[in-house]
């Protein structure tokens, strides 16, 4: 991938002053980088700067200019790939919808090959509906988008908003520049959040999962080439882009669901937190304050993981989770074998930087012949990338 001539369209966010870093990382890893700019990203940071960087000219108003040619259309000839960073809402919104009234939206609506976007942005202005739905439409393009980090932002508090570091955003790239199909024609049904266990009409048992780890891994394996069935509990997550979404509540529903897909399935991943117990009668009424105590009879609800691995068929692969606060190698290999699971993916759900709830986790894999892989803590896109690279290596 050295070589490859890279075009970076810095537009107007307080995370410009790390699209500096970027560009040089490129470069120093054997690049041609040349760089468009925005009005207002030439506010925080001066074009000098990446022309020093570069060695070109950077391009700030393609009809004022003083080289020959026609600059969007010669990047669009010149360019293997884009970067748009720090891609803000106003950027996101005008290439979503074909929008090219200033000189970074003209040149990229011009370029027709491969764009990367990193977003960054206040997070409600992130969160906004709008921005989700021109987020989908960019995802739904083909383009890659790099979601932003929970982290402090500009306006003083923690949220999600944050532009990824230089170097993560690096490897990212280059990881999607060299996108794997080794899942093509494989069939992957993965569960996904969490179930929840009725108690009454408004009530109901459940757990901290957010389903980010099973998206994540549907996503990859999606991306990868593999036709994808994603069995979600209630979670806010958007469905990623060409799978088949199956959308449950109960354990049952999902037991249900994940076994009648198993014969169709070369691999089954079960990500989910399932409910280890349901309320043994649900109350059709809801159960009204009576009393300092309440009780409340809990019955065992199916294994799935368990009956899944134990009616396998031939060449099929199951993968589990082992989401646990102690003995995390010792309750690992136990579940491997008593599931009779192919692998088993553990994390310390006890630690607050990693598992339910985080963008960022950190696994040990371990399989038969007392295989062990462990993966040091990573967004969850690069653990789902790496687990199934752990798959393609034993020969799947």
């Amino acid at each position: 991938m050295s070589k490859k001539n890279v075009v970076f369209f810095i537009t107007g966010g307080i995370a410009v002053y790390k699209a500096a870093s970027l560009v040089r990382i490129f470069v120093k890893n054997g690049y041609n980088a040349r760089v468009v700019m925005s009005d207002s990203a030439q506010k925080f940071v001066t074009p000098l700067t990446f022309e020093a960087l570069t060695h070109t000219k950077v391009i700030t108003d393609i009809f004022n200019n003083d080289t020959e040619f026609i600059p969007h259309v010669e990047l669009a000839n010149w360019a293997d790939f884009a970067v748009v960073l720090p891609a803000t809402a106003n950027v996101v919104g005008k290439m979503a919808n074909g929008i090219a009234d200033d000189t970074v939206s003209t040149c990229l609506l011009a370029i027709d090959k491969p764009k990367y976007v990193i977003l960054a942005m206040n997070d409600k202005m992130y969160e906004n509906p709008a921005t989700q739905r021109n987020i989908e439409t960019l995802v739904a393009d083909g383009i890659k988008v790099m979601e932003p980090k929970v982290g402090l932002l500009a306006e003083g508090y923690e949220a999600k908003g944050r532009m990824p570091e230089p170097d993560e955003i690096f490897q990212w790239v280059k990881k999607c520049n060299i996108q794997k199909n080794d899942l093509e024609g494989k069939v992957i049904t993965i569960s996904a959040g969490s179930t929840i266990e009725p108690i009454d009409p408004v009530r109901y048992l459940t757990n901290h999962s957010s389903g980010k780890m099973g998206f994540e891994l549907a996503k990859v394996a999606a991306n990868r080439g593999a036709i994808v069935n994603l069995v979600s509990g209630p979670t806010k997550l958007t469905p990623p882009q060409n799978v088949n979404f199956v959308d449950i509540k109960t354990t049952t529903d999902m037991k249900d669901t994940m076994l009648n897909l198993l014969p169709k399935s070369d691999v089954v991943i079960m990500a989910a937190a399932v409910s280890d117990y349901r309320v043994k009668e649900i109350s059709n009424k809801k159960i009204k304050k009576d009393g300092e105590s309440l009780q409340l009879t809990l019955v065992q609800n199916p294994d799935i993981l368990k009956e899944l691995g134990h009616k396998k068929g031939k060449g099929q692969i199951i993968i589990g989770f082992a989401a646990e606060t102690n003995n995390l190698e010792n309750y690992a290999k136990g579940k491997l074998k008593s599931k009779n699971a192919d692998f088993i993916v553990a994390n310390d759900v006890s630690r607050k930087d990693i598992g339910f709830g985080t963008d960022e986790n950190e696994v040990i894999i371990f399989g038969q012949n007392d295989f062990k892989q462990k993966i040091s803590k990573a967004s969850k896109e690069i653990i789902a990338e790496k687990i199934f690279d752990v798959l393609s290596m034993k020969g799947e």
